[in-house]
């Protein structure tokens, strides 16, 4: 049986989820347009279409699409309800398909293990919203979850993704990690190893992108990767970088003696806290529709290889880290 040549319309596609859908898409061998603002470079192939305008400006920003048809959209960078209540419009009848790139920060109770696709959902901001923060981000994500509901019906697709990780990612969240062990020598690590390291490699994400596309797939969709405890993701990142990094382990009252906390340690969630189920979330329906993991391992070596070329954000510095360990009776090496 042939496979069907697909035309998808990717709203954003330049950086990091976007581009590794955009790169997934190709691969498998489908015509990609992209919709961006145009005020940044891309490193996309030649043969994607690049298409300009803004979705902040409502329908006129989105004049670039008139007149076109693709088979399926993959909204990525849908934030406000007033930028993805403008696209769903215009793109009603434009599109089969409309897959919305969300969060499993939508859920209200993220204390709960597992987080599952029906659990409970925040209350949705209001359509007049227009400010992302900490606060908002998920209820915003919520409301446009609705609007793309709402306006596609069966022809919609969500997918929640945890923390994505990988090449390209802006974040830094779970490369700092990886390129802290790979620099070697003794660290700070939080918690006693038993907590719960739980991301979605961004290349399966994309691929998975592809298979509810090719094989026109409804509903929501959590994605998340392999559950790993901290002591098991510190042994993978050390074998995907050949490192001779040793941690040492600070329980949360000395973090928090000194003042340390989730912006110098990102992508850590103690698993009994307020937000603990999201590194506990379940991706059993995800994997029933055709979700393949990388190994954790390979997600580290590939992350550090592109990282090592590439200036990344600092989080928790040398001379800070070096404090803690020296309070509780250890030097922080530098291997």
């Amino acid at each position: 049986m042939t496979k069907t040549t697909l035309s998808v319309l990717v709203l954003g596609g330049t950086q990091f989820v976007g581009r590794h859908i955009v790169e997934a898409l190709l691969a498998g061998g489908h015509r990609v347009s992209v919709f961006t603002r145009g005020r940044t470079p891309d490193e996309l192939p030649g043969e994607v279409e690049r298409l300009h305008g803004d979705r902040d400006g409502g329908t006129a920003g989105l004049s670039a699409l008139e007149g076109r048809t693709w088979d399926a959209c993959v909204d990525v960078s849908g934030y406000m309800p007033r930028q993805v209540r403008a696209s769903a419009g215009t793109l009603r009848e434009r599109v089969g398909r409309y897959v919305f790139v969300s969060t499993v920060s939508v859920y209200a109770e993220q204390s709960r293990h597992p987080i599952r696709e029906d659990d409970p959902l925040l209350p949705e901001a209001g359509e007049d919203v227009t400010e992302v923060t900490g606060e908002t981000y998920g209820p915003l994500k919520v409301t446009c979850e609705r609007i793309v509901r709402d306006t596609f019906g069966d022809r919609a697709t969500v997918m929640r993704p945890q923390i994505v990780a990988g090449p390209h990612d802006p974040t830094g969240r779970y490369t700092r990690w990886v390129d802290r062990v790979a620099a070697g020598g003794l660290f700070l690590a939080p918690g006693d190893g038993s907590d719960h390291m739980q991301v979605i490699d961004a290349r399966d994400l994309a691929r998975f992108t592809v298979t509810v596309l090719e094989e026109d797939v409804p509903g929501v969709f959590n994605l998340a990767g392999p559950r790993l405890t901290w002591r098991e993701f510190v042994d993978a990142a050390r074998e995907a970088t050949g490192s001779n990094a040793r941690p040492a382990w600070v329980d949360v009252d000395t973090l928090e003696a000194h003042g340390i906390g989730w912006r110098e340690l990102p992508a850590w969630v103690p698993a009994n806290g307020e937000q603990g189920g999201l590194m506990d979330v379940a991706n059993e329906r995800a994997r029933a529709a055709g979700l393949i993991l990388t190994d954790p391992v390979t997600t580290a070596r590939d992350t550090r290889a592109w990282s090592a070329g590439t200036p990344q954000k600092t989080f928790l510095t040398p001379e800070r880290e070096a404090e803690v360990l020296a309070a509780r009776g250890e030097g922080a090496e530098q291997g």
